[in-house]
């Protein structure tokens, strides 16, 4: 199986706000995963199938100078993965300043993503316009959803994250051909052994992603849908 260049997708999903494909950018979308979740990054939270969270997002050049900071509400139930985020809220040093201002005008400001691997398919859903988009999985990635993965995590020591105990470890998912995804988690062991910090780098580049409030109440099953009243973009 050919490597998932998550790291990478996910910066430039910070980079640009989870545009993807948006209008706004003028932008084809991306082969895979578009906001780069896959079936390789939802494994890395182990057993924990049902939870929901508020994520600090941030994305480090190579002197770990953060250059792109974004706050989601992170869902997660059964494989599907939704993410709400308010660009409002996000710092961008390479961002035009009036970037910001006009999607807030236009509507699309809050976006929100939806994984659903058992549609191969991820969802880009635009409340203020009422109106989403709808992008297939690559075939690969499709295929590491059906077919399974494995992870496997070796201690790398112990640090305390936010109170909780943690014990940083170096994660890899392996699919039947090998490693397709490598990332630093920090899992906690009051926490059922949840990821409370995930990094992952690619080439000079850092993402990290900082979990807090975590509850492991089933989210609505709701939320992972597209409201019937909304319309496809194309």
């Amino acid at each position: 199986m050919k490597t998932l260049a998550l790291p990478a997708r996910l910066f430039a999903v910070l980079s640009l706000g989870l545009l993807t494909g948006s209008p706004a950018f003028s932008q084809a979308p991306t082969a895979g995963s578009p906001t780069g979740i896959n079936a390789a990054f939802v494994k890395l939270f182990g057993t924990a199938a049902a939870f929901t969270a508020k994520v600090d997002a941030r994305a480090l050049d190579a002197a770990q100078q953060e250059t792109v900071r974004m706050l989601m509400d992170w869902a997660a139930l059964e494989g599907k993965v939704r993410l709400e985020i308010n660009l409002e809220q996000m710092t961008n040093k390479d961002l035009p300043t009036n970037t910001v201002a006009i999607l807030k005008q236009s509507g699309m400001a809050r976006i929100i993503t939806v994984f659903r691997p058992d549609k191969k398919a991820t969802y880009v859903i635009y409340p203020g316009i009422q109106s989403y988009q709808n992008l297939p999985l690559a075939k690969g990635e499709a295929e590491a959803s059906e077919k399974g993965l494995k992870l496997e995590k070796s201690a790398l020591g112990k640090e305390t994250i936010d109170g909780h105990a943690c014990v940083k470890n170096k994660a890899v998912v392996k699919g039947e051909k090998g490693p397709v995804l490598e990332a630093v988690t920090w899992n906690a062991a009051d926490l059922k052994e949840f990821p409370l910090q995930i990094e992952m780098k690619e080439k000079q580049s850092t993402v990290r992603l900082r979990f807090s409030q975590v509850r492991f109440a089933k989210p609505d099953a709701k939320q992972f849908e597209v409201p019937a009243n909304y319309g496809l973009m194309k």
